[in-house]
């Protein structure tokens, strides 16, 4: 991996790392606008402030956007939701795997 792809797999890392990032990118998944107030029940113990800041980097960085009917998830941010749902996978058969660890 070069220095370039290297920096820019960084600068997406820190951008999902904040606080709720990904879990208002997984809320609008489903590509349906939500309104301020439902994102915030669906992202689930956000508070208003934190809410704010998260669209407001994750809009800066084209990922959610907003029209008339509440946020919604930007072609780049479903491509990006779209290669995190093999995660989703992933966290299930760990998950499975991590269960049958403690039963033994």
């Amino acid at each position: 991996m070069s220095f370039k792809e290297n920096a820019a797999v960084n600068q997406l890392f820190e951008l999902l790392e904040s606080r709720y990032a990904l879990r208002v990118l997984w809320a609008l998944r489903d590509r349906h606008p939500q309104t301020f107030r439902l994102l915030q029940d669906s992202v689930g113990g956000i508070t208003p402030n934190t809410l704010n800041t998260r669209i407001k980097e994750l809009r800066e960085a084209g990922l959610v956007d907003h029209a008339s009917e509440g946020y919604g998830i930007t072609e780049q941010g479903a491509d990006l939701v779209k290669r995190l749902s093999d995660v989703q996978a992933f966290a299930a058969r760990w998950a499975t795997g991590q269960a049958r660890k403690k039963d033994k």
